[in-house]
């Protein structure tokens, strides 16, 4: 088998090769899942609350590290990534503290002497997870999966093993019980033999829209629930009476967020035409002013893209729209030289069917068009197949109102960026993908929500 390996996306260079596991190592890690969450899902909620609060101590004392780690393998700047940490520590805190609450028994009033719902663990759950944000992705997953006494098996994405290994061992020295959270070492191609493992009982993927499909094929053959979310490309809508200041410093952020590898940062720039220009000069001028450079550097804004292939496509999605007939205001060539960079880069206008207007763009591409009217707008904020989130920004609360019940999105943030957060579920419609994660709605995703009825 072939090594997995991590590279520096700043350098090019190796950082270091992993054996992957084979199908007995496989056999081992389902076999301890299945055996731990037995005996686990008898705990109280005050036991899971305990190992949560465990694991966020780990790791906010070892912030400094693990961003680092996650710095060196996928290239996000090193003060994001220590966030990361600490946001991660955050979910693990709030599931601890309301998980017992969140998933009590429910009494309903019925002709039976007792009635009520109680929310029961599933098993196993196969997490497939993605590299742009190595931790959270996993620690939106693991938290409520560990509070509601399910046991996980991490397939992380095969750039970031370090981190996979990393966050198995917060868990370990958090107490949690052997086998109740593993990492499994291996390639996309065991995805579908794990999917279809009846050990496994359920599956959560984060990544695209292919693999996405691929792995609700394989869980609807074996009937096993699945979350997918799956990208977007987020509108950002900027009607003329809106803070212009706020909004262009914020879209600036929205864009080049985690390099621009976000599936909820902004992509397209919808503005209304009277502001427009203005808005084309302030936000091509704060990108322009951005530092692009050693993402271990803290003065550095925009790291590295995470592999060779991803600046690649991206390259070719800018000059796909810009030959199609965009303007293009910034950037556009990638750098020269060792690393995988792209700088921050505007395109006005791009024509209908063009990359930047209506596909994902995984880096800091940013694509502005014009509206004239509030129904112009809603229109283009739905034409792409995605529907994750938007952002609107507006002081009147009527125009906000017509945003918030006609974008197709699983999120609409008004005069703020999109963020996820544990208090608020997160997920999409349409191409982004089905299901929920964070907030109670996350929390009881893998869960058997069992009636019970009790006569005289």
């Amino acid at each position: 088998m072939m090594p997995i390996t991590s590279v520096n996306p700043a350098t090019g260079r190796t950082i270091r090769s992993y054996e992957p596991h084979d199908t007995q190592d496989i056999e081992i890690r389902l076999a301890r899942a299945v055996t731990a969450q037995a005996e686990f899902r008898a705990t109280s909620f005050e036991e899971r609350a305990a190992i949560l609060h465990r694991a966020a101590d780990e790791l906010e004392s070892r912030a400094p590290e693990l961003a680092r780690l996650m710095t060196l393998e996928m290239g996000k700047p090193i003060g994001a990534a220590e966030a990361e940490a600490l946001k991660c520590a955050w979910v693990c805190r709030w599931y601890a503290d309301n998980s017992a609450r969140l998933l009590a028994d429910e009494v309903v009033a019925t002709n039976a002497r007792h009635s009520f719902i109680r929310f029961e663990p599933l098993g196993t759950v196969l997490a497939v997870m993605p590299w742009n944000f190595p931790f959270w992705q996993v620690f939106r997953f693991a938290a409520p999966a560990l509070a509601a006494g399910n046991a996980g098996l991490l397939k992380h994405a095969s750039n970031v093993p370090g981190c996979a290994l990393a966050i198995e061992q917060v868990m370990r020295t958090a107490g949690a019980p052997a086998g109740m959270f593993q990492t499994l070492l291996v390639g996309s191609d065991r995805v579908e033999q794990l999917v279809r493992d009846p050990r496994i009982r359920a599956v959560t993927l984060t990544g695209s829209d292919p693999a996405g499909r691929a792995v609700a094929r394989t869980a609807g053959e074996t009937l096993k629930k699945t979350v997918l979310e799956l990208g977007g490309s987020d509108p950002f809508v900027i009607l003329e009476d809106a803070d212009l200041e706020t909004a262009i410093s914020t879209a600036v952020t929205a864009r080049t967020l985690n390099n621009g590898q976000s599936c909820i940062a902004a992509k397209r720039f919808l503005v209304a035409e009277p502001i427009a220009d203005e808005f084309e000069r302030r936000f091509s001028g704060a990108m322009a002013a951005l530092t692009l450079g050693d993402p271990l550097d803290p003065a550095t804004d925009v790291g590295p893209l995470a592999t060779a292939a991803i600046r690649d496509e991206l390259a070719a999605q800018v000059d796909t729209t810009v030959d199609a007939g965009g303007r293009l205001l910034l950037g556009g060539e990638p750098v020269q030289g060792p690393g995988y960079f792209y700088p921050p880069t505007v395109v006005a206008d791009p024509p209908p069917g063009s990359p930047l207007r209506i596909e994902e763009t995984f880096g800091p591409a940013a694509a502005v068009l014009r509206f004239d009217t509030v129904e112009q707008a809603i229109e283009l904020a739905n034409e792409t197949e995605f529907g994750l989130g938007a952002s609107v920004w507006t002081r009147h609360a009527d125009s906000a109102a017509q945003f918030i019940s006609r974008i197709e999105t699983g999120s609409v943030f008004v005069n703020g960026m999109v963020a996820s957060d544990p208090r608020l579920p997160f997920g999409g419609v349409k191409n982004s993908g089905y299901g929920r994660e964070l907030a109670a709605y996350g929390l009881r995703e893998f869960l058997n929500i069992k009636t019970v009825w009790i006569g005289d």
